[in-house]
């Protein structure tokens, strides 16, 4: 009776999985400006998602003015000539809504969900936030405290907060990638009034935007709105500066230790990869999931639940515009030696080398990825920030429906050879966090 149920509800799992996957149509046109718009129109809720992308972050940094595309994310919610300062916040929340941005190392991100009768509002918000932006040395002194208070929260006084910065420091010799995203303190400290202006004025134009918008709308009355607001703004004045450093391969592995407030050690295990989109991401990818997604996963089961080794494992590839990285780690269980624990993390790697994964393996690896895949794109906001995506980094918008088609296009030899390829450990960089009572006085 058990075994029928398993059936049913692989079955019913199947069926509910291939109606979330249907087609999502959209509209696209660019305006004068250069601005990019996208539009899905999803009347099953009365809610809209109202994005802008623009695609700067991080890596289109100075070396000596870094952490500028995530200060911006939060210094353009200041005001705007028509927006009094802090009032970003109140016309959304007072409409019923919410909003937030976020910023990567390749581009920056703002969005509101509002009610659907309130689209009109959000375009003129996010027009306000594009063209009069209130960029001054009273937003700016106000906004430095925030992103240092934001750095010492989840970077200086989080246990483990520095893995990514101390990783890609290493990682990298010349590529911007080197530099975190929230940049270094001492840089926003230097900068002027007059540096920030130029930034805006830089990367704040419509050519270097998506606007993509989800939800219950009209597509001929939010077209003419958009028109109203954003179709005056000018272009800006010179190319994007889109950095072009090609990153020198690795020729031998790199290690060291970092010294933490933290109880326990942890092994981190950085390998380069391909960029998004490429052949071989995809097979990447699905490697990282292989080893840690799900209570089944290789280091999941292996380390933690077998060997009592770990007390959590993890392996993530970083989505990013250039050649990037994939990281697994470990926390290590009280009283073992780091060693031992990235020993059996090499065991693991080495297996998916030395052996092809099981038919019944691969299956459930393509049915996380399809459910992963499905899951991004159930709400507006995850619809409207895919579509954005996708034009954004690749000038195609549809792949939002096709790219699912890639992943489940790798086959398990293709993973074996990603494996051998980018898992390699004289081309790789370990780290050793322990905590500071460890350390040499």
């Amino acid at each position: 009776m058990r075994y029928i149920l398993s059936i049913l509800s692989f079955f019913l799992w199947q069926s509910l999985l291939l109606g979330q996957m249907n087609k999502i149509e959209y509209t696209e046109f660019d305006l004068d400006n250069g601005l990019h718009v996208i539009l899905h129109q999803d009347a099953s809720t009365p809610i809209v998602a109202v994005s802008v992308m623009y695609h700067v972050g991080s890596k289109n940094e100075k070396p000596d003015k870094t952490g500028f595309a995530h200060f911006f994310e939060h210094l353009l919610f200041e005001g705007s000539e028509n927006i009094g300062r802090g009032e970003y916040d109140s016309y959304v929340e007072s409409a019923g809504g919410t909003l937030n941005a976020n910023t990567t190392y390749d581009r920056t991100f703002y969005y509101e969900i509002l009610p659907s009768n309130q689209l009109e509002l959000g375009l003129w918000l996010e027009s306000e936030r594009m063209l009069h932006a209130k960029v001054d040395i009273s937003g700016v002194e106000t906004q430095r405290q925030v992103v240092k208070e934001e750095r010492r929260q989840r970077v200086d006084n989080q246990p483990y907060g520095s893995v990514v910065e101390e990783t890609m420091k290493r990682v990298y010799t010349q590529h911007p990638y080197k530099w975190p995203v929230i940049g270094y303190m001492e840089h926003l400290d230097a900068a002027v009034e007059q540096d920030y202006k130029q930034f805006y004025k830089d990367f704040y134009v419509p050519e270097n935007a998506v606007l993509s918008i989800a939800g219950d709308l009209d597509i001929a009355q939010a077209t003419a709105w958009i028109k109203k607001y954003f179709g005056t703004i000018p272009r800006g004045t010179k190319d994007i500066y889109r950095p072009s450093i090609v990153e020198p391969e690795m020729s031998s592995e790199i290690r060291d230790t970092i010294y933490d407030n933290i109880q326990l050690p942890a092994v981190i295990q950085t390998y380069r990869i391909p960029a998004q989109g490429t052949s071989e991401f995809y097979a990447v990818s699905m490697l990282a999931t292989l080893l840690s997604q799900g209570e089944s996963s290789r280091l999941q089961k292996a380390l933690v639940d077998e060997q009592q080794k770990a007390l959590f494992v993890g392996a993530f590839p970083f989505e990013l515009e250039d050649p990037g990285v994939s990281i697994a780690f470990a926390i290590c269980n009280a009283g073992l030696d780091p060693m031992d624990v990235e020993m059996a993390m090499d065991i693991e790697i080495e297996k998916v080398k030395n052996q092809l994964i099981s038919d019944e393996e691969f299956q459930k690896l393509k049915n996380q990825v399809e459910n992963s895949f499905v899951s991004s794109n159930s709400r507006v906001s995850g619809i409207a920030e895919s579509l954005a995506n996708y034009h954004m980094y690749f000038g195609d918008a549809n792949l939002i429906n096709t790219e699912i088609d890639r992943y489940l296009a790798v086959t398990k030899e293709d993973i074996q050879a990603a494996a051998r390829k980018y898992f390699s450990k004289d081309k790789r960089v370990v780290l050793y966090y322990l905590p500071k009572q460890t350390s040499q006085p």
